[in-house]
């Protein structure tokens, strides 16, 4: 297991120069915006416009503060995501148009390239306990949590990070003053049974 502070995280420019994103993890290491596996961000978003684009890739959007924004996906009907939504998956190869509802948005995205991995992305509220996967595992806190792993106990703060693999044998439990999300990775040679 390894924490991942949020005063460490790398921060740099979105790929369409529209705004700034926070850079939680990525794989492989030190891969950029346009030929990572895996990349696990937050941006704050602060006016109306498009989303990137990232050609073969999945994504999954969230809500971490703010009042949310409308999105326009391909065309289709206008969703709102907002705190108390769940997580969105959808294509980041797809034109997407955000508006902001009311006000700055600061939200969690997750992306895989479609060829060489998978993920989902579950919020839980807390306290919660979590079983042994084999997948690589992220937990993000969005406040002060506490995450116990037999007798070994490690403190969150607000927008760290916990990443764990399938090595860990044993239950997870978490507890805290809010959410977490859990972010779940596997590589495609073995999504059938994601």
């Amino acid at each position: 297991m390894k924490i991942l502070r949020a005063s460490d995280y790398k921060r740099m420019p979105w790929k369409n120069g529209g705004g700034e994103t926070v850079e939680i993890a990525v794989f492989p290491a030190g891969a950029s915006i346009d030929d990572f596996d895996w990349r696990i961000s937050m941006a704050t978003v602060a006016s109306d416009g498009p989303f990137s684009i990232f050609p073969g890739v999945d994504r999954t959007l969230s809500i971490l503060s703010g009042n949310g924004m409308e999105l326009t996906i391909d065309g289709g009907a206008p969703v709102t995501l907002e705190l108390s939504s769940g997580p969105r998956p959808f294509r980041a190869d797809r034109p997407v148009f955000a508006a902001l509802v009311d006000g700055v948005t600061t939200d969690l995205n997750v992306m895989t390239r479609r060829s060489r991995f998978s993920h989902r992305v579950i919020r839980h509220r807390t306290p919660v306990s979590l079983p042994p996967s084999a997948f690589l595992r992220f937990v993000l806190a969005t406040g002060k949590h506490t995450i116990a792993f037999g007798s070994q106990r490690a403190d969150l703060g607000p927008l760290d990070c916990l990443t764990f693999g399938g090595d860990v044998t044993g239950d997870l439990v978490i507890s805290g003053e809010s959410e977490v999300f859990l972010i779940e990775l596997v590589s495609e040679a073995v999504s059938k049974s994601f």
